[in-house]
Formats: C-alpha cells, sequence, structure tokens
C-alpha cells in the first residue's frame, strides 16, 4: 500500500512539475534571449562560411575570436573534443550571465534555442547563425563552472555599411 501510495504521489508531482513548466512559457535568464540582439537563427540555404570551433576540457573554445562581417549566415561546426558536455552560446555579455546563473542553479537543464548548442563528449554538431547587427558579440559554454573557468570568446562583427533586413516573417 505505502509503495502504490508513493508511486502515485511521485507521478503526481512529476505531472504537476511538468504543467507548471509548459503553463510557464519561456523563461528568463538567458534561455528567451532576445534573438535581435545579436542577430537570428540562419538558414543552411544562405550560409555564407563554415567556421570549425572545438571546445576541450581545458575550457577553451579554439578559436577565441572571430571576425565576421555583418548580414552573414555562418555555419558553426561544433567539435566537443573533451570528455564532459560543451555547449557554445551566443549572446550578450548580460544575457549570457544571467542564463549562466540560471544555469547554476539547475544544472541539468537542456537547451533547444536557436543561438545555442550542446554537444556530448566526442561529437560534433552544427549551429548556422546569421549575425545582422555590427559590434562585438560573445559566446559561452554555460555548462556549471565552464564559464567561470573562462570558457568564452567573442565574435567581432564589422559594419557593411549596408541595412540588413532580418528574414524572419514580420521582421524588418
Amino acid at each position: 500500500m505505502k509503495q502504490r501510495f508513493r508511486a502515485t504521489a511521485l507521478s503526481l508531482g512529476l505531472a504537476t512539475a511538468a504543467t507548471l513548466a509548459i503553463a510557464a512559457g519561456p523563461h528568463k535568464g538567458g534561455h528567451d534571449a532576445d534573438e535581435a540582439s545579436v542577430g537570428e537563427a540562419g538558414r543552411t540555404a544562405n550560409v555564407t562560411r563554415t567556421v570549425y570551433v572545438d571546445m576541450n576540457d581545458a575550457m577553451r573554445f579554439n578559436p577565441l575570436d572571430l571576425t565576421i562581417r555583418q548580414g552573414e549566415t555562418i555555419r558553426f561546426v561544433l567539435k566537443n573534443s573533451g570528455q564532459v558536455k560543451h555547449e557554445m552560446v551566443l549572446g550578450t555579455p548580460t544575457e549570457l550571465k544571467e542564463h549562466y546563473a540560471m544555469m547554476m542553479k539547475m544544472p541539468g537543464m537542456e537547451h533547444a534555442e536557436p543561438n545555442q548548442l550542446v554537444v556530448a563528449p566526442g561529437q560534433t554538431g552544427e549551429l548556422i547563425w546569421r549575425f545582422t547587427k555590427a559590434g562585438k558579440i560573445e559566446f559561452a559554454c554555460l555548462q556549471p563552472g565552464h564559464y567561470d573557468a573562462g570558457m568564452k570568446g567573442a565574435v567581432h562583427v564589422e559594419a557593411t555599411g549596408l541595412p540588413v533586413v532580418s528574414s524572419r516573417k514580420g521582421s524588418v
């Protein structure tokens, strides 16, 4: 009887937590980052260049600094040459710090946003991103402890002098 009660209570607790998470929608802290602040999800057909990035257990990206032209759509090929999970998240310094604080509170959290990709040890993945604004954008691994260990870098987006129109529906 006690076992059935525990199983029922656990099931109800999990169902309630899942319902609340769905009802809450996207949460703040970097996961619902304003894409417009750093660009937008890119389309494979519009890729102008491929950039290979290695992520390793020395808590470093290689390369650390990238230069991109405004309007370019980049295919990042992310290789995790380490033994632990790594990720690349594009954002402003504020967005990355907020997101990292959230990750520290909920270390098992998974991502499904277009500006980030988690890569398992020994695996490779692709992130396609269009850089619509000139300026400095950062990228980081926000797995607990990795950001503090220095796993971050910068993308310098050079202005082209031409306006870049968003390719998202309804945007100008």
